[in-house]
Order: C-alpha cells, then sequence, then structure tokens
C-alpha cells in the first residue's frame, strides 16, 4: 500500500454468541454492515492494523475463523458484484467526526 485506503471485505465465523457479539461490535465504527457476519471496509494501513489487532483479541484462534480480502486501493478499485435484493455501493471516503 502507498498510504491510500484499501477496500477489505472482512467475514468471520464465530462460534460463541458472546465473542460473536463483541467481534461484531468491534466491526461496527470500521466499515459498513453488509449482511450478518459480513462487512465491507475502506481502511488505510494503519486502520488494517488496528483492526486486526482488535480483533485477534478477541477470537478464539483455535474455534473461530476470521477473513480479511483486501480488494485493492479503494479510488482505483470497482468490485465487480452480483447483488440480489439489497442493493451493493462500495464504501466511499467520508469524513470522520471524533
Amino acid at each position: 500500500m502507498r498510504g491510500g485506503d484499501h477496500l477489505y471485505i472482512v467475514t468471520y465465523d464465530i462460534r460463541d454468541q458472546k465473542r460473536w457479539r463483541r467481534l461484531f461490535r468491534a466491526m461496527e465504527g470500521r466499515g459498513e454492515w453488509l449482511q450478518l457476519s459480513v462487512f465491507q471496509c475502506r481502511l488505510s494501513r494503519r486502520g488494517l492494523a488496528e483492526m486486526t489487532a482488535a480483533l485477534a483479541e478477541i477470537i478464539k484462534h483455535d474455534e473461530d475463523h476470521v477473513v480479511i480480502l483486501d480488494l485493492g486501493p479503494a479510488d482505483e478499485v470497482t468490485p465487480r458484484v452480483t447483488s440480489m435484493g439489497k442493493h451493493f455501493e462500495a464504501v466511499a471516503r467520508s469524513p470522520v467526526i471524533v
């Protein structure tokens, strides 16, 4: 990464409901919720590292599974998606208010 944001799809299979809720809450501020255990995130290199560290603390490594798919530079990638039902739209850059 050359410092720009990348677009990621994060999906997870968490065996314990309590850990699933913790992971879901950890993901809420980091991207768009697409489906039950799927988020779309636009992250910087630092954002990816912070998210990965946060998720690693939540999951049980011998039971759970998290997959982070890097779709490439967010401003250059045009995801080819077949979406049935709700409309799919790639996450756009937006200001963060703290």
